[in-house]
């Protein structure tokens, strides 16, 4: 590290890890949208925690329902393109983060709270998510979209003004 800012080997595996991540959401939401019968009512209505009353609401308003699974179906392919372009990194990481941490929230992996939906594993506070969530912060404090990535260009363009 010189002068606050990582080297190049850091950066490369920061920028695989933005990759990944884009891959993950992308793929995501084009499942989602390539699906005709997907929608969120399910993974809602199973909603445990301090939070479980808004989700379960929001799945039993129609109206509501149909927004939230535009949002997530779009938003998730929105965020993984974004971050495997690395194009507007820092929103599409505070985007991602956004998403995961209403999934966390809508099932947490708290002592007493139980999912029933199988998982793949066992839980307690940490989870796939949370660590996707912790991924997500190191991409957006780092800036690897102007490392390689389109946030590259676009902050040279506007350097030059």
């Amino acid at each position: 590290m010189e002068d606050g800012k990582l080297t190049r080997v850091p950066m490369i595996a920061i920028t695989v890890l933005r990759v990944a991540i884009g891959w993950h959401f992308l793929y995501e939401g084009i499942a989602k949208l390539t699906s005709p019968a997907w929608s969120a009512a399910g993974y809602l209505k199973q909603a445990r925690g301090p939070f479980a009353g808004m989700f379960k609401g929001l799945a039993g308003n129609p109206d509501l329902l149909a927004n939230a699974d535009l949002i997530t179906m779009w938003g998730l392919t929105l965020v993984g393109t974004l971050l495997i372009l690395g194009l507007f990194t820092r929103l599409a990481s505070l985007g991602g983060i956004g998403f995961i941490l209403l999934f966390y929230l809508c099932n947490p992996p708290f002592v007493g709270y139980f999912y029933s939906i199988p998982t793949e594993g066992s839980y307690l506070i940490v989870n796939k998510n949370l660590v996707e969530l912790c991924a997500l912060i190191v991409i957006l404090v780092t800036g690897s979209g102007r490392f390689a990535g389109i946030d590259r260009i676009v902050h040279g363009l506007i350097r030059r003004r």
